[in-house]
C-alpha cells in the first residue's frame, strides 16, 4: 500500500515545475521576452502599443521575481538558479536582492527594531501623487544601500555569489544588446526594463499606506479583483501573504478569504487597484488621514495559528530550502 500510494504522489507531481499554477508565470515572461524580442528584432513592432505592452508584461516579471524567490519556479535548484537570471535580465535590477529585502526586511516591517526599507513613511509630500511617483527614488537607493549592508556580513557568501552572478547576466546581456543597437535597446529594452522595477517599488506604498504596520491582521491593503489577480498570480492578496509567507501564491484566495476577511478593517479590501489609486492619488491633492484599522481586528475573535515570529521562521526556512 505504501508503494501504491508513493507511486500515486509521483504520478501527480508535475512535471519540471514545482507546482502546476507555475505554467502561468512562465507563460508571462516567455511572453515579455517575446515582445521584447519582437521589438529589438523587427522594425515594425517597434510603436507605442508593443511598448506599452512590453511595460506591462516588465511589471509582472516582477510579481514573478517576488514569487519566485519566495518559493522557485522550477523543482530543480539549477533551473531555478539560471531563471533568476532570466527574471533579473527582465527587471535591470538582481533577484537576489529580493531575499534580503523583502524576505528578510519588508516582511517584518520595522518589529524587529530594524527600519522598513521601502516604508511608505519615507516620502512625505503634500501633494499625494509627488509621494506615489517619487517613492521608487527613495526606495530604490535605500533598499540597495541596506543590500550591501547586510551582504557585508560574514558568512553571505552564498548570496553574494548569486548576486554577481545576477548582475553579469543581465547587465552583459543588456550591454550586448546596446553595443549592437544602441538607440533601439535603449528604448525598447532599457525602458521596459526600468519601468517594471520602478512599478514594483510603488506596490509597496499603495499596499501599506495608511495602514496600521504594528498590527497583526491589519497592516497591508488588499485588492481583490479575480482577473486582476489571474493575471498578478494573486499578488493583491497581500495581508495573508505576509502571515503566510509560505503558502504558494495559488492558494492566497482561499486563505485570505479564511482568516483575514473576518479580522481586517472592510476598506482595506479594495475591489479595483485603478479605481482606488485615481481616488487617492489623481482627484484629492492631500493624503488621506490614518483610520483606526486595527478595530475591526480588536472586534474579531483570536486566532489559533502560530505566533506572527513563528510563521516568518517557517516562511524563510521553506524559502530557504527553495
Amino acid at each position: 500500500m505504501a508503494e501504491e500510494a508513493a507511486e500515486l504522489a509521483g504520478a501527480a507531481r508535475p512535471w519540471l515545475v514545482s507546482h502546476p499554477a507555475e505554467w502561468r508565470q512562465v507563460g508571462i515572461v516567455a511572453t515579455y521576452w517575446c515582445l521584447l524580442g519582437s521589438m529589438y528584432f523587427v522594425p515594425a513592432c517597434r510603436n507605442v502599443v508593443f511598448l506599452g505592452a512590453a511595460c506591462l508584461f516588465s511589471f509582472l516579471n516582477a510579481v514573478v521575481i517576488h514569487n519566485h524567490m519566495h518559493q522557485g519556479v522550477f523543482q530543480s535548484k539549477t533551473l531555478n538558479h539560471a531563471w533568476r537570471r532570466i527574471l533579473s535580465f527582465g527587471a535591470l535590477y538582481p533577484a537576489s536582492v529580493n531575499l534580503p529585502s523583502h524576505n528578510l526586511v519588508h516582511h517584518h516591517f520595522d518589529d524587529d527594531g530594524q527600519p522598513d526599507w521601502a516604508a511608505p513613511e519615507n516620502v512625505d509630500f503634500k501633494w499625494n501623487l509627488l509621494n506615489l511617483i517619487h517613492f521608487p527614488n527613495v526606495a530604490g537607493p535605500n533598499t540597495f544601500a541596506g543590500v550591501q549592508r547586510w551582504a557585508a556580513i560574514g558568512g553571505r557568501e552564498e548570496f553574494k555569489r548569486q548576486y554577481v552572478y545576477d548582475n553579469v547576466f543581465m547587465f552583459g546581456l543588456t550591454g550586448a544588446l546596446m553595443v549592437a543597437d544602441f538607440w533601439t535597446t535603449l528604448f525598447f529594452i532599457v525602458i521596459p526594463q526600468l519601468y517594471g522595477a520602478r512599478c514594483i517599488l510603488r506596490i509597496n506604498i499603495i499596499q501599506h499606506d495608511r495602514c496600521d504596520t504594528t498590527t497583526e491582521w491589519n497592516h497591508s491593503r488588499n485588492f481583490v479583483g479575480r482577473a486582476f489577480n489571474w493575471i498578478m498570480c494573486n499578488n493583491g492578496y497581500h495581508t495573508i501573504h505576509h502571515n503566510r509567507a509560505g503558502v504558494h501564491w495559488s492558494e492566497l484566495h482561499t486563505w485570505h478569504q479564511r482568516e483575514v476577511v473576518p479580522r481586517i478593517d472592510p476598506s482595506l479590501d479594495e475591489p479595483s487597484m485603478i479605481k482606488y489609486l485615481a481616488r487617492t492619488y489623481l482627484l484629492p491633492r492631500k493624503r488621506p488621514p490614518a483610520i483606526d484599522v486595527a478595530r475591526a481586528e480588536r472586534r474579531s475573535a483570536p486566532l489559533a495559528i502560530e505566533s506572527r515570529d513563528v510563521r516568518r521562521a517557517q516562511a524563510a526556512e521553506a524559502g530557504a530550502r527553495a
